[in-house]
C-alpha cells in the first residue's frame, strides 16, 4: 500500500511538473529582447489588474472574490498602469525611463505577480529566466535612450545597469537667443506692475527657486503651489507640477498672464511695454527678425533654459570613474536609494521629471497632513478630470534637491530628512531607520551641480 501511495504521489509530482513547464514556457530566442518581454508580460497576465479596462476572469463576479479582487487591482493600479506602456512596446515605440525601472524592480525583487495569483494562474510566475532577460532588456532600453551617443562603450555597459545617469551631453542652443532670454527671465516688465520676473521665484543663485512655501506674485499674493527648480527643467517630460506645459516655451508663457503672479492681461500688452525700449527691440530684432510674440519671448527664454544643466555633480564625478568624488556615506546612500525603490520613479538623468506619479501610494497623504484640500492638491486630476489623475503629480528631478526647500508639491517640509521618512511611509509603508535615512541624505546632497556660465548675473 505504502508504495502504492508513493508511487501515485511521486506521479502526481511528475504530472504537475510537466504541467508547470507546459504554461510556463520561456519566449523565443529568435524574438528580439523587447519581443521577449512584450510575451512575458502577457503571459504573466499583467494588465489583469494594471490596466483600466482589463477583461477580468469568470471567478471576478462570485461575490467573495469579487471585493479582494478589486482591492488587488486598485492597488496595482496605484503602482502602474502598464497598457500604454504595452502599447509601446509593442510597435517598438520608445517608453519612459521610469516604467523600464519599475519592470526591472519586479524582475530583481521576484515580487510579482503575488503568490495568490500565480497559485491560480498557472505559468504566470517569473522563472529565474525570464527575469533575466527583463533585466537584460531594461539594460539594452537605456543603451539606446540616454546612452545611444556615448562613444566610451564600457562605461556606457556601466551605466546601462543604473537607473539614474550622470549628466553626459551639452544640449545645442543658440548662444544669441539664450542672451537674449537671460534678459528677459530676468525682465520685470513681464508683470502689470513691473515688480515680477521669472526670476522672482525662481532664482538662479538660491537653486532655481525662492525657498518659500509659495511664490509671491504681484501686489504680494501668494501662489497655491510650491515652484520647482527651473535647473535641469529641460529634463522634464511635461512642464509644472500638473503637466499642463508640454516644453518649457508654453510653460514660460503661464506665469506673465497668470492673475496672482504677474497678472498681465494679454502679451500683447507686454509686447507694448517692450517696445518702447529701442536698443532692446533692435538687439531682438536682429535674432528674431518678426520682433516680439508670444512665441518669439517664450521661445527664446526656453532657449535660455534650455543651458540651466547643472554639471559636475558629485555623483556625475562618481558614475564617470572618480571612486573619491562620493564619500563613503554618500556611496552607501545611493545604495540604499536604489534599495528602497527610490530610482523607479527619481529616475534617469534628473533623478525624476519623467512620469506622473500619485501623492500617497500606500498611505493617504492628505489626510495625516490634516490640513484643508486645495486645488492644487488634486494634480493631474485638475487637466484630465480623470479619477485615475487624481491627486498624481509630476515626479520633481532630486538634483540640487538639497537647495531647493521647502519639499512637496504643497511646500509643508523644510528638512529633507522628513521629506524622506514620508516619501518610505506614505509611499512605500516602510520606516526607513534612522541609519538608512541620513544615509540617504547625504547620498542627495551629492546631487548638488556647478551652476552653468549662462545663469550668473556677473557673466
Amino acid at each position: 500500500m505504502k508504495k502504492i501511495v508513493l508511487g501515485s504521489v511521486i506521479l502526481l509530482a511528475i504530472l504537475l511538473f510537466a504541467v508547470y513547464n507546459l504554461v510556463n514556457q520561456m519566449p523565443s530566442k529568435d524574438l528580439s529582447l523587447n519581443e521577449q518581454v512584450y510575451e512575458i508580460l502577457t503571459d504573466s497576465k499583467c494588465l489583469m489588474c494594471h490596466s483600466y479596462d482589463a477583461e477580468l476572469p469568470f471567478y471576478s463576479k462570485i461575490p467573495l472574490v469579487r471585493r479582494p479582487l478589486y482591492q488587488d487591482i486598485n492597488a496595482a493600479l496605484k503602482e502602474e498602469n502598464l497598457k500604454p506602456v504595452m502599447d509601446s512596446m509593442a510597435v517598438g515605440s520608445p517608453i519612459s525611463i521610469t516604467a523600464v525601472n519599475k519592470i526591472e524592480q519586479i524582475a530583481i525583487k521576484n515580487n510579482m505577480p503575488p503568490a495568490k495569483f500565480y497559485l491560480v494562474h498557472w505559468g504566470t510566475q517569473l522563472t529565474d529566466e525570464k527575469r533575466q532577460i527583463i533585466i537584460d532588456w531594461a539594460k539594452e532600453q537605456r543603451l539606446k535612450g540616454y546612452l545611444a551617443n556615448l562613444s566610451d562603450t564600457t562605461l556606457a555597459n556601466k551605466l546601462a545597469s543604473e537607473p539614474v545617469f550622470p549628466i553626459l551631453y551639452d544640449i545645442p542652443v543658440d548662444s544669441a537667443k539664450v542672451d537674449l532670454g537671460f534678459k528677459l527671465y530676468h525682465d520685470t516688465r513681464l508683470s502689470v506692475d513691473n515688480t515680477v520676473s521669472c526670476a522672482s521665484c525662481h532664482g538662479l543663485e538660491t537653486g532655481g527657486v525662492d525657498n518659500k512655501q509659495y511664490s509671491e506674485g504681484v501686489n504680494g499674493q501668494l501662489g497655491g503651489v510650491n515652484a520647482p527648480t527651473v535647473y535641469n527643467a529641460v529634463y522634464n517630460f511635461v512642464q509644472f507640477w500638473d503637466g499642463r506645459a508640454a516644453n518649457l516655451a508654453a510653460q514660460a508663457a503661464g506665469p506673465p498672464l497668470n492673475p496672482v503672479e504677474m497678472a498681465s492681461t494679454s502679451f500683447d500688452e507686454i509686447i507694448a511695454k517692450l517696445d518702447k525700449d529701442a536698443k532692446f527691440k533692435a538687439e531682438f530684432k536682429k535674432v528674431y527678425p518678426e520682433g516680439f510674440s508670444e512665441a518669439t519671448i517664450t521661445d527664446a527664454i526656453q532657449e535660455f533654459e534650455k543651458t540651466l544643466i547643472t554639471k559636475n555633480s558629485p555623483f556625475d564625478r562618481y558614475m564617470l570613474g572618480d571612486e573619491t568624488a562620493m564619500t563613503p556615506q554618500q556611496i552607501a546612500g545611493y545604495e540604499k536609494f536604489k534599495e528602497y525603490s527610490c530610482a523607479t520613479c527619481h529616475s534617469g538623468v534628473n533623478f525624476g521629471g519623467n512620469t506622473y506619479e500619485l501623492m500617497g501610494t500606500r498611505s493617504n497623504y492628505f489626510t495625516a497632513r490634516g490640513t484643508e484640500m486645495t486645488l492644487e492638491d488634486f494634480g493631474r486630476y485638475k487637466e484630465t478630470k480623470s479619477e485615475y489623475d487624481r491627486h498624481k503629480f509630476k515626479v520633481p528631478g532630486l538634483r540640487n534637491i538639497a537647495l531647493t526647500a521647502p519639499y512637496y508639491h504643497d511646500g509643508t517640509l523644510t528638512s529633507l530628512k522628513n521629506a524622506i521618512i514620508y516619501m518610505g511611509e506614505y509611499q512605500l509603508n516602510t520606516n526607513i531607520p534612522q541609519q538608512d535615512v541620513e544615509d540617504i541624505e547625504a547620498f542627495l546632497n551629492a546631487l548638488t551641480g556647478e551652476v552653468p556660465e549662462t545663469a550668473k548675473v556677473s557673466k
